[in-house]
């Protein structure tokens, strides 16, 4: 499968605009969402993309760690997304696309099963108005999760089983050895610079902009993240984020944080709408140089507590006495340690969600191997 290119037709643009639709649960919305859409969105106009509500993602897949309304909200902050439809059926049909006037529906080269074990996507395809994209590798909610209830050094090891890391990349669990969903399954993430540029807008300040900077480790990138950087975009024209680095980041959340490495959190937080630049490995401390470099006007912390540089230094002494630092009190108090602490309070719960839906995936993927196999046959 090719990298789509745009909507063309003939080889010339399509006067017409070609409306898209994608949906999916969108819990714990991560790059590889935002990638999907991305892409989804190069294929025509307009995207216009369906949330399941809370109701329907826990008869079908297990319960979400989001609430359907922050799911909402994070996939609504995606900067590829046109417009958002709340509360729709798991399972896509022709009456959906054509209630959004939709002339296809965009999905990834991934398997997505409904209760029952079937494909959600089966009307659409047979209809021929269905698309696939790439599916970004190394990420899935599920894998999310999975770390999250780990919380290893690692993020690999489980109980007295263990992830082994395979010569190509991908991971398998030790002991058993059992054929694992190319999907659910861990795999590797290789960040690359084409990456980055797919995510980045690319385009510079103007010189009459005025430049907000903010910095932080925006791990497993959530809604009180995206209410912060809206507020802080209002206090400026042109947004800059400065990324810590995985040491620096555990230096001071301690523990076995972040979950997400740099790489990763640096698309998660490329994927905002309210984003305009990101700085891959920000100095902890903010210094004039720094600011003097990117022409900072203001430097923005939100309400969650400053911890000290090394050396018991405040990170935020220098903007402080130029005048130009800010605290922006965004009204959520969503933390990281919070969704962490989601997870492991329900723990068994999202074990055995993650066991049925690589097993749903697994059963179809044998299916559908059998099939082929018996069509050469015949």
């Amino acid at each position: 499968m090719e990298e789509v290119q745009g909507c063309e037709k003939n080889g010339t643009k399509s006067d017409r605009e070609i409306r898209v639709w994608c949906d999916g649960c969108y819990d714990m919305v991560h790059f590889g969402h935002a990638n999907s859409l991305r892409q989804a969105k190069a294929l025509g106009h307009y995207l216009i993309v369906g949330v399941h509500d809370d109701e329907e993602i826990t008869k079908n897949k297990g319960p979400p760690v989001f609430t359907e309304e922050e799911r909402y909200k994070m996939v609504a902050g995606i900067k590829w997304v046109d417009e958002v439809v709340k509360g729709v059926p798991y399972v896509t049909t022709l009456e959906t696309l054509d209630k959004y006037n939709c002339d296809f529906c965009v999905h990834g080269d991934d398997i997505t099963c409904a209760a029952d074990g079937t494909d959600c996507y089966a009307y659409v395809k047979e209809a021929n108005r269905y698309k696939e994209v790439f599916r970004t590798q190394g990420v899935s909610t599920t894998d999310l999760v999975g770390r999250m209830l780990l919380m290893t050094k690692n993020h690999f090891k489980q109980g007295e089983h263990e992830y082994n890391v395979e010569k190509d990349g991908s991971s398998s669990m030790g002991q058993d050895h059992e054929a694992r969903s190319p999907w659910t399954g861990c795999s590797q993430f290789l960040p690359t610079t084409q990456k980055i540029i797919q995510f980045s807008d690319g385009i510079p300040p103007k010189p009459t902009d005025r430049i907000v900077y903010v910095a932080g480790a925006f791990d497993l990138f959530h809604v009180g993240h995206l209410d912060f950087l809206e507020q802080a975009k209002k206090l400026g024209d042109y947004l800059i984020v400065g990324l810590h680095t995985d040491p620096v980041v555990n230096r001071y959340k301690g523990g076995n944080y972040p979950i997400m490495n740099l790489h990763e959190r640096t698309l998660s937080v490329l994927a905002c709408k309210y984003v305009n630049e990101v700085v891959i490995g920000a100095p902890y401390f903010v210094t004039e140089d720094l600011m003097n470099h990117f022409k900072v006007d203001v430097v923005c912390h939100g309400q969650t507590v400053i911890a000290p540089d090394e050396g018991g230094l405040d990170p935020y002494s220098v903007p402080k006495a130029m005048g130009k630092f800010m605290l922006v009190d965004s009204g959520n108090t969503m933390t990281t340690e919070q969704i962490v602490q989601r997870i492991i309070q329900h723990r068994l719960e999202y074990e055995s969600r993650n066991k049925k839906k690589e097993k749903k995936e697994m059963d179809l993927i044998n299916a559908m191997q059998k099939g082929k196999i018996a069509a050469k046959s015949g």
